[in-house]
């Protein structure tokens, strides 16, 4: 018997839709939580070529919930073990792995050849400059994100709507895995959400402008389309830092004394996640100035 014999017998698949799964080119922006529980699903069904971007390596406190990986793979960078174990996984996958950084300088690069791209980095500002590069250039994005008992998986770009048109702002505060707590469950469970909804596109079987939700602290699943989501007219937007032009007004809000923005003079306002940097944008554009955000870690 085949491989793919127990998908491959569904009507919805078919030999048909395994070549199409086969001939796939996917990019997966994150190898934590979620990427580890899908990342298995997508080799182990075939998607033919996998683009693995991660720059973290792998702590004991990833364990609970990473499980890709073991004891022994503890300070090796997530991308380069999750790409072998892929590979003992199935053979026949192309795997390349990427231990880098996403940012808007390095993800048209990381985008190139591929069809669709998977955003499982659980970072807002890796979301929004994934989701303005894949809009732009008509290709299809999965986003998940689980924080504690709940989270989302949803299908944007690729014709459809953007995350900024369902998402206009970021979150009111945004957390960590370490400072905010997940449970592995919730994480595994919206990881294979985002791996099906994935797979579901590369076989024309829909899933784009859709949103599945999860709520394990209510016990509450669901889900809402959103075709007729419209984007926003004036969007704030993520820079690299090799972005920073002379002219700008670098406003680092990591400092203690961060200093105020110059008149005329475009405002860079940088900060670790980028949430402190897209609040203070906001402000300073309604207040009628020029701002663009940059999320630089700690």
């Amino acid at each position: 018997m085949s491989r793919y014999a127990r998908q491959e017998i569904l009507p919805e698949v078919g030999t048909a839709g395994q070549a199409r799964l086969g001939a796939a080119r996917v990019l997966v922006v994150g190898a934590g939580g979620l990427g580890a529980a899908a990342l298995p699903l997508l080799a182990g069904a075939g998607v033919g070529a996998l683009r693995l971007v991660d720059p973290d390596r792998i702590e004991e406190s990833n364990l609970h919930r990473q499980v890709l990986y073991r004891m022994a793979d503890l300070g090796a960078p997530k991308a380069e073990i999750a790409a072998r174990e892929l590979l003992r996984l199935n053979p026949g996958v192309a795997v390349e792995a990427r231990v880098a950084r996403l940012d808007p300088g390095s993800a048209p690069g990381l985008v190139e050849g591929v069809g669709l791209v998977l955003d499982l980095a659980d970072s807002f500002a890796v979301t929004y400059t994934l989701s303005d590069l894949c809009a732009a250039r008509g290709l299809a994005l999965v986003s998940a994100s689980a924080q504690g008992w709940r989270g989302y998986a949803g299908g944007f770009c690729g014709g459809g709507p953007s995350y900024r048109a369902l998402f206009p702002e970021p979150p009111a505060r945004a957390e960590s895995c370490a400072g905010g707590g997940v449970m592995g469950p919730v994480v595994a469970a919206l990881g294979a959400t985002a791996a099906q909804i994935a797979l579901s596109i590369l076989l024309g079987r829909g899933g784009l402008a859709r949103l599945v939700t999860m709520d394990f602290a209510r016990w509450r699943m669901g889900g809402f389309r959103f075709e007729g989501a419209e984007e926003p007219a004036t969007p704030l937007r993520f820079i690299a830092a090799a972005e920073i032009g002379a002219g700008d007004c670098v406003i680092d809000l990591r400092a203690a004394a961060p200093g105020a923005p110059v008149p005329g003079r475009r405002a860079v306002f940088v900060c670790a996640s980028g949430l402190r940097a897209w609040r203070a944008a906001a402000a300073h554009v309604a207040a009628g100035g020029r701002a663009a955000m940059l999320a630089a870690g700690e």
